[in-house]
């Protein structure tokens, strides 16, 4: 399938999510080689979910279908341009590339916009409009302790 086609048929998922309720208007595949792997729709209220944004539930379906937690070799097309959480997860899944339709900009017109979440990330925790307060941060070291002696961890 070219470029277009897979952004078409992300599309054309999203339609169809929007239309049988199942959540917002948004939808993602994972390719390899230029077939799909794996897809998803955005599922936040019909699962009860803040997680589950289209990309989010792409890479969940990807990684099981692969049965790996890396996407190495793959890329994510997109019907618009990722959240924050969403960038985050992608970054993590190490995918090669992503190609998106719709801007950000064009999602805040929708009534999606994600604007606050991306200056909140620039301000230093004490400031943000989230309170945060940090505690117990010498017992928190142990974890990373005992992750760096054990035999056989799996780096990610």
């Amino acid at each position: 399938m070219t470029q277009e086609e897979l952004m078409r048929e992300a599309v054309r998922l999203a339609v169809a999510n929007v239309q049988a309720g199942r959540g917002g208007p948004f939808a993602s595949l994972i390719v390899r080689n230029g077939a799909i792997i794996a897809s998803g729709t955005n599922l936040v209220t019909s699962a009860n979910d803040p997680t589950a944004h289209a990309e989010v539930v792409a890479i969940r379906e990807a990684c099981r279908m692969l049965g790996d937690f890396r996407l190495s070799g793959c890329e994510l097309y997109t019907t618009c341009e990722p959240c924050p959480m969403c960038l985050g997860a992608i970054y993590w899944a190490r995918l090669d590339r992503v190609v998106y339709a719709a801007t950000r900009d064009d999602a805040a017109r929708a009534g999606f916009d994600d604007g606050f979440i991306y200056r909140e990330l620039c301000v230093p925790a004490s400031e943000r409009a989230l309170l945060m307060k940090q505690i117990e941060r010498e017992a928190a070291q142990e974890p990373f302790r005992v992750w760096e002696m054990q035999e056989g961890r799996v780096r990610y």
